[in-house]
Order: C-alpha cells, then structure tokens, then sequence
C-alpha cells in the first residue's frame, strides 16, 4: 500500500469527520466533548474543552449565539441540545482558567485596530500564536458593543478579567488611540476591524477566504450579518480567519491553501436515530440560566456524542479489534511497512470474514473486505504471509480439486449438456444425499441435459490472497465447464454463486434456489420443523434479493412457516467460516457464529450447507432449508455438521456412489489407506480444534508400523510416533485396538526437529529443557530415552533445547504441552516477523 493509497482509504472513513454541532460552529468548539463532561458533572473539564478553541471563553461562552443548536440531530428526537445555556452554566460553575499557553516569540510584529469582539478575538489568537500585538482602541476601553450587554449576560468583571488575559498574553493596548489607516512601518502586518478608517464597508468587497481588500498585509473582518443583525460567533469567527491569515501572511505560508474547515463547514459524519428514544429539552430553571447543576447535567445527557460507526456497530470483527476502518487502514500501512519486527496486524488482515457488510451499512461503502483482501493479497506477493494461517483450508481445496472429489461429466445417455449441476464442496459434506437429490430432480425437470461437476470453485484461494492459484483453479474449472459445451450453471451454494458472479459471469451460473422456485417441487416427505423457523440468510446473498426471495418462496410452497432474524437479508452477518475467519482467529469465529444464534430462540433453517453446520455446533438448532425439500435421512436440526475428516471422506463416499448409481460404474476402493484408528470423544474433539485429519493420523501410524521408529511409554503401554509429511510434524499417542489402534492424543508443530546432538547427553539450559510430564520413555530400538540437546529451527531461526532422545538413534521427542505452548507461541511470533 502506497501513501496514496491510504489517503485515500482514510478519507472514505467518515468516524473521524466533525459531529453536525461542531462542523456549525465557526469556531469549531468541541460540543461532543464538552457535553460529555458536563452530563457527568466535571464542569472544570467542560472549561477546558471550551479553552482549547474558544477565543474570550469569559466572554463568548456568555454571549455565544449557539448556531450548533440549529444543526444538533437530536431535534428529531426531542428537541435540540441547550448547548447556549450549558455553556452559560459551565462558565459559572467552573473555576477561571490559568492564563493560556503561548508559542515562543516568532519576531513578528502585528497591528490590530478596532473596538469590537472581531479585534479582541484576532488579538487573542495572535498573541498565543507567538506574535507581538498591539491593540489599537479608539474608544477609552476596549469591548465596543460588549459593555452595553446587560449584566446578568455579560457582568463587567468578566469583560474586565478577559482583557486582563489579553494583557498576560503579551497584548499592548492603546486605548484611545485610533488606526490612521494603513500598514505602519513598525507592524508586519495588520487587522482592522469594520468601522475603523481603511475597513470597507461590505462584506463582498474583500477576499471571502483571506479577509483581505487587496493592501498587502491588511485583512479585515467584523460586518454585521446580513439585514444588519449581529451575531458573536461570526465576529469571532472574522477575528480568527483574519488571525489565521496575518499569521501565514507574516511566515511566508500561502494564504489559501488547506482553508475549506475554517469557519462553519460541512461534514460527512452520519449517526443513525435508530433506536433513539426522544427526549424532551431541559430548559433552564432559573432566569440567569441552570441554577441547578444536576439539571444541567441531565440536559447534557440527552447529548448522542455523535459518531457513526456503523459498521462496528453490527460486526463483532470490527468490535473485536477496538477501532473503526480508519484506524485499520492505518495499521495495515503500518504493518506493510515494517522491514524487520513483528507484524501485529497480520491476525487482523486474515481474520476478516470478508462478507461485506461494513460496505452495506457504511454510509460511504467503505469496505473492510476490500480492504483486507488487498492487503492478503500484498502479503502474499512479498513473502509475508504467515505460512499457517491458511493452509488447512488450501490443502482441503486441493482434495476438493483432487482425485477423490472431482467429478465432470454429462448426464448419462447424453453427449450434450444444456445445464451443469455445480453443488460445491460443502453441501456434498454435510449433506450429500441432498446433492443426489438435487441432481435427480434437476434431471428429471430441466430438459437439454444436466451435466455434473464436483468440486471447489476455488474461494478459499480467492480469500487468503492467492491471487495465482485462484485465477489457475479458475482456469481449470473454466476449461472443465467448456469442454462440456459451456452449459448453464446451477449451483447450491451462494458461495460458488456470488464468486462465479463476480470473477465467471459467463458461467450464467443461476442458483439452485431459483430452479426449485420456479419449477414443481417433490411431495414434501421429509422432517418437519414443529413450529416457524428463522430463515438465516448466508453473507454471500447480502446483494441477490432474487435468491433470498426464492428460498423463502420454496418454504412456503411447502407449508412451513417461517419468521425473519433482526440481522437478515443484506445486513446478515457471516456464521464465521466466509474469508476463512476460523482459519486466521478460531475464537473470533466461534463469537461471530454465536452472535448470529441468538437472534431468535426459534429454530433455524439456512440455505447454506457451512452456515448450517458452525450454527449447529454452536449449540443452535438448525435445519438446512433442503431438509424441507427432499427426502431422505432424518437430519437433526440440533445434530452438529461433520468433522473436518468426515467431510473430506464424506465427499469422496459422494463421488463414488454416484458413478455407481448414477452411471453405473464400479468406482476405485474408496476405504481409507492405512492402518484402522479408533477415537474417543477426547481425541475426536482434539484432531477437530487442532485441524488434524484422521489421514494424517493412519500416515503417521503406518510409517511407524512401516519403519518400526516409535517410543513407548513403559509405565502405561502405550506407544508414541511421529511424521512429518509436508511442513507439519505429526504426532500419535496410541495403543493397539483390534486390528488397528486407538488413538487417545494428537498434537502437530511446525519446528523443524533433527536428531539430538550425539555425545551430550545431560547438556543444555534448565530454562529450555522440554520433558514430558509423566511416564518411562524408551525408544523402539530398546534404548531409554535421555535428556538431550537439540537445535531446533523455524523459518530461518534456530533455538537450543533440551528434549528426551535417544542415544542410539537420536530421535527426539516433542511432548504435547510444548508443541501446544511455548512451540506454538515462537512459531506464532516468527510467523509474524
């Protein structure tokens, strides 16, 4: 990401734009902040708040014409804010501020002329900007129109302290000393205000931005509003842009650039009333204005302390991160920036379930998927993607493209296939027989031909980065789709659908939904929910109405009732498995999942095979809408979807049955290869949470049968081995069972572990010695196993540490809480570095 690029990002994020109150004032006075510390009392807060941009706060906090008022969004609910008299009250209520803080001397000299609010404020903002000044007041005390204010609005000895400030701030006052019009040779630069000689008489005759009639280094400010009226804030606001522009004028600085937020502005900050009970407005109780500083502090209250953040608002990612999309495109800069160091923004980029609905409910699109994927998509061209956090879900694509799943072929009999049934990979593992189902009826209603392909359309490479391999899986499905005479096609899941959309639109792809919508559907046969359902809506059909429609349209042609969830339709939020989110932040994604299941106590029905199965395991009783529609096993809405091993298998027992029943063939042994394996709930539950496949368990127990490398745990039987496929090892902690084994623990590292150093036994640092915590080791080969140095290594860094291994072979061995811990912890940071 370019410097640019982030500009850019940044300024599509509306959070950090000026509440509606603020952007109104002329002076930009923070009504958010100030508000906030007067609803809780701090009335010497409030003051500060005031002091940091409130010229004269003795003065104008008292007379401020409040124009935020017209612009508070709470007149809507209740009527604006009393911000006016909640200054007033302030004002009273809080001790006097010490003197303003000051820039150090800047050598410059400058003349201000006039009697009025205008001067006093330019006067002000000069000297604290580190400028000389000379306050030149024809009259016999400065102030002009404010000493014939009442007192109970503007008492005497306000006006009196606030120019005695002017005073400490440096100011030299000249009373009854008028301008001669001009700029003196002694002055820099000079302001004179409307009605002293030399200021012109309208507005119109001097630069709207610079306050200047042309003279080089005179500006001028102070006019009555239009109609002649007056108004406080727009003196003030004249003093401070003339300040502004005498101070650029005096250091060279250019006189226009950069001016659009001076004085009241626009601004883009959208905060929504939804849910906004109206209050009424708390006016004053007393004539001089809050006397009660407890009702004062209720009518602050009433303050929405404006912002938007609408997007973290409804998704629990961007609440998990404390921030808004600003701040994210800040640190994802900064995370692509850093040469050396640890990338902590790396969870953050890859835990996006990259589902869109930050873009949806953002006033201005801003999109944290877009956003993200750019960034996955940097990582990987640069080398800095960690190499863990996505590969479970690749490795399972690759199966999905591989032998055991993939399947192209046309409808038996046929050479030519007007349409393609595309049921993806994940409704052919949870649910298989409705991928029969479907196929058979979509044979049997749409003539010319259904073809069928099995397969991944690819998304998991399309959402960790790999810009490379998605577009090449792409290609090969393309090349699978026109060889088959480039028929139209069906798919039933909204994943494939919302992908071959966006990057195939010449696929015609169309859902499967809508098929079974607009044609005669079977007798409904199957399970029946005892009540309404929530329809559940899946992320990737945030933008097609159209399917949504189709879905709940199929419910009630069968009779079921169903309700909608407060978080559907385009403001659905992902179940957490969209941009592999349970890849990247497991945690995150069980959160995200059990947010969406308690949005309604009914039962759910979802059209997606994934949303299905994370809710069921979350504890949430879920249909699939398909149980509805074809018959076949009962389905338990509570029944938790298959385990990683079973769908992988589930897909390959799919594949084979249907070239047996389908077109009749006899299909290669699909038994699984290796020794049998039997697992408790335990083990069951550890290989799901650590992304271990039975497969990888029969490959690490058949290399130990093969190779008789393995050690055993004396005290208890049972044998312990160990594989290293690819650039994870494995490790089985087994006994035998029948004519396999029981598996009873499983745990991997990606620590690169060579046999032990020979020779030094005993050796090696108490802090990094790493033992089991129980049992007698020895080794296959009969010797016991020792404490012995060993120099492990992970991307290019090497650590030494003291494992049990033994003497005769070297073989070490790693136990389950070191792998698990303090292994996994450095394997975590050197990803990140």
């Amino acid at each position: 990401m370019e410097q640019r690029d982030l500009r850019d990002w940044e300024r599509r994020c509306i959070q950090e734009e000026q509440p509606a109150c603020q952007a109104a004032c002329p002076l930009h006075v923070d009504v958010r902040a100030f508000m906030e510390r007067m609803r809780a009392g701090d009335h010497d807060g409030a003051r500060k708040v005031l002091d940091r941009t409130m010229p004269l706060p003795g003065i104008l906090a008292r007379i401020c014409d409040h124009p935020c008022e017209n612009a508070c969004i709470r007149r809507d609910a209740g009527g604006t804010l009393a911000v006016g008299e909640l200054e007033r009250a302030c004002i009273r209520l809080a001790r006097p501020s010490p003197k303003p803080l000051t820039l150090p001397g800047r050598g410059k000299r400058a003349a201000v002329a006039g009697t009025g609010l205008a001067a006093l404020v330019c006067a002000w903002d000069l000297a604290r900007k580190g400028h000389e000044v000379t306050l030149f007041c024809p009259d016999p005390a400065p102030g002009g129109r404010l000493r014939g204010l009442p007192p109970h609005i503007l008492p005497p000895e306000a006006l009196e302290r606030e120019i005695e400030r002017l005073r400490a701030l440096g100011v030299v006052l000249r009373p009854g000393e008028a301008w001669r019009g001009g700029l003196e040779p002694d002055y820099d630069a000079a302001f004179v205000e409307h009605g002293q000689p030399g200021c012109p008489e309208r507005r119109e005759e001097v630069d709207a931005v610079t306050l200047s009639s042309g003279a080089p280094g005179v500006f001028h400010g102070g006019w009555p509003a239009a109609g002649g009226g007056l108004s406080s804030m727009a003196e003030a606001a004249d003093g401070r842009r003339a300040a502004a522009s005498i101070d650029r004028f005096m250091t060279g600085a250019s006189l226009t650039a950069e001016r659009d937020k001076e004085g009241a502005c626009a601004t883009r900050l959208f905060t929504s009333l939804e849910g906004v009970a109206p209050l009424p407005r708390l006016e004053p109780d007393d004539a001089q204005g809050y006397a009660d500083p407890a009702r004062a502090s209720a009518e602050a209250a009433r303050c929405l302390l404006c912002q938007c953040l609408e997007c973290v608002k409804r998704c629990t990612y961007l609440e998990r991160h404390k921030g808004y999309p600003k701040k994210y495109a800040r640190q994802i800069y900064n995370n692509a920036a850093i040469v050396q160091g640890v990338h902590q923004a790396n969870r953050m980029v890859n835990s996006c379930s990259l589902c869109g609905l930050c873009a949806s409910v953002c006033p201005e699109g801003f999109s944290m998927a877009e956003l993200c994927l750019t960034a996955r998509r940097d990582m990987v061209e640069r080398g800095k993607m960690p190499p863990s956090v996505h590969e479970f879900a690749l490795e399972d694509m690759a199966f999905n493209n591989g032998p055991a799943f993939a399947l192209a072929r046309h409808e038996p009999g046929r050479s030519r296939s007007s349409h393609l049934f595309f049921p993806g990979c994940q409704l052919a593992a949870s649910r298989p027989g409705h991928v029969e189902s479907a196929y058979a009826f979509l044979r049997g209603r749409l003539e010319g031909g259904v073809g069928l392909m099995l397969g991944c359309c690819g998304a998991p490479a399309l959402w960790s980065g790999r810009e490379e391999l998605f577009r090449n899986s792409l290609r090969d499905l393309e090349a699978s789709w026109e060889a088959l005479g480039r028929p139209r096609v069906v798919t039933a899941c909204a994943s494939c659908l919302a992908l071959f959309g966006e990057h195939a639109p010449h696929l015609g792809a169309v859902s499967l939904w809508e098929v079974l919508d607009a044609a005669p559907l079977p007798e409904p046969t199957g399970a029946r929910p005892d009540g309404p359902v929530a329809v559940h809506d899946p992320c990737t059909l945030r933008h097609a109405p159209g399917v949504r429609g189709a879905v709940r349209a199929v419910l009630a042609r069968l009779g079921v009732p169903f309700e909608e969830l407060p978080r559907g339709g385009e403001r659905t939020e992902c179940c957490g498995y969209g941009g592999l989110m349970a890849e990247a932040d497991p945690e995150l994604a069980r959160e995200v999942t059990a947010r969406q299941a308690s949005q309604s106590p009914l039962d759910y029905a979802a059209s997606c095979a994934m949303c299905r199965d994370r809710l069921a395991r979350q504890g949430k009783r879920t249909w699939h809408a398909l149980d509805f529609v074809f018959p076949g096993p009962l389905h338990a809405p509570e029944a938790a979807g298959p385990g990683l091993s079973d769908r992988q298998e589930s897909r390959a027992r799919l594949k084979a049955a249907l070239l047996r029943d389908v077109w009749g063939e006899i299909p290669d042994e699909d038994a699984p290869q290796g020794p049998s394996i039997v697992l408790g709930p335990e083990a069951a539950a550890l290989l799901e949470d650590r992304r271990i496949l039975r497969e990888d368990l029969r490959a690490v127990l058949a290399h130990a049968r093969a190779s008789g490398a393995f050690f055993t745990d004396r005290s208890t039987g049972r044998s312990l081995a160990s594989l290293r496929p690819r650039r994870v090892t494995f490790w089985a902690l087994y006994s035998p069972s029948g004519e396999g084994f029981e598996v009873h623990r499983a745990w991997s590292h990606r620590m690169e572990v060579p046999p032990a150093a020979a020779g030094e036994a005993g050796k090696g640092s108490a802090e990094l010695v790493y033992l089991p915590e129980a049992g007698d080791w020895a080794c296959s080969c009969g010797e016991p196993l020792a404490p012995r140095p060993v120099d492990v290594s992970y991307l290019g860094s090497g650590f030494r540490i003291t494992l049990l291994a033994c003497s005769s072979c070297s073989a070490s061995l790693v136990p389950e809480s070191l792998a698990t811990g303090k292994m996994a912890q450095v394997e975590a940071l050197l990803e990140d570095k």
